[in-house]
């Protein structure tokens, strides 16, 4: 297995992304690939020594997330190397070259697929959630994910959504509670259910989900710093605004859509969260395009 070039890491570190975590990502994936054997039609075909160049391409218009990303996928997928025509975050219209890779054709061939497959999910989440941001623009809100995210790409499918102008709920269920109805009935009520968890972890981020405008106040009352409002209409956002008064962040949640984002984020919510942001997302079109392949036995 090829390592990954320290540009590579240097650039997944900056994009709050841990290398590390990235290369088992992409490892797991080309293992998937090519299930323990080789690529047989690229070995059949291409010269070993042979050499190519080509472009990473949009389809069609969006915000591009996991240059990075790709760039490892080649590195590891033995060498080659891709190199950034634009920034992740960038919104593109369709035709445009995000990125040039070159290096052995063998590598790029075998990297193409989970390259694209990697690159063009996390830019469909970029530009879903680019889409939702502009929606609220100006509100003061945010649009914030949830971990309705893809088992075993959260780490990317979250930094996508940071492409795309969004915030990240928590990560995972340790670095944050989130006292939700079946927490509250366990407990025996809102007010309990908090407690327990400011007892137990008195450090942690608390978030406490309330279904209606009296539930939101007890746990502000309580000493919630933060209460998502499920499933609430209009009227009653802007009424759990009114009496929360400041005394904690409020997000919506539950059955948000676009039509409808500008009207809750007026009601002066903190935030909006929206699960489709990565459960939901469009695949970007994302093609790559070879400048030339060698014939068998040129090496190019």
């Amino acid at each position: 297995m090829s390592e990954l070039r320290p540009e590579t890491r240097a650039a997944l570190t900056n994009a709050g992304l841990d290398p590390e975590r990235v290369v088992d990502i992409v490892q797991r994936a080309l293992d998937e690939d090519l299930d323990g054997g080789v690529d047989v039609t690229t070995v059949a075909t291409v010269d070993e020594h042979a050499l190519t160049a080509g472009d990473l391409v949009t389809r069609s218009d969006g915000a591009i997330a996991g240059i990075p990303v790709a760039a490892a996928v080649f590195e590891l997928a033995g060498g080659a190397v891709l190199e950034p025509v634009v920034r992740d975050g960038t919104v593109v219209a369709a035709g445009t070259a995000v990125a040039t890779v070159a290096g052995p054709t063998r590598a790029v061939l075998t990297a193409e697929r989970t390259a694209l497959n990697l690159m063009g999910r996390l830019s469909g989440i970029a530009t879903l959630t680019a889409i939702w941001v502009d929606a609220v623009r100006g509100t003061g809100a945010e649009i914030r994910d949830t971990r309705k995210t893809t088992p075993g790409l959260r780490i990317l499918e979250k930094y996508a959504v940071r492409c795309g102008g969004g915030v990240n709920h928590r990560m995972s269920l340790s670095d944050a509670a989130m006292v939700k109805d079946n927490h509250v009935v366990a407990a025996g009520g809102v007010v309990a259910a908090f407690e327990a968890v400011r007892s137990r972890w008195p450090r942690l981020p608390i978030e406490v989900e309330a279904d209606t405008v009296e539930d939101a106040v007890l746990a502000v009352e309580a000493g919630a710093d933060l209460v998502l409002l499920d499933n609430m209409g209009v009227e009653d956002l802007r009424r759990a605004v009114a009496l929360v008064a400041g005394r904690a962040r409020l997000e919506a949640s539950g059955g948000l859509t676009l039509r409808s984002a500008r009207d809750v984020a007026e009601t002066g919510v903190d935030y909006l969260a929206v699960g489709a942001l990565t459960h939901s997302a469009q695949v970007l079109d994302i093609g790559l395009d070879l400048h030339g392949l060698p014939a068998r036995g040129e090496k190019g």
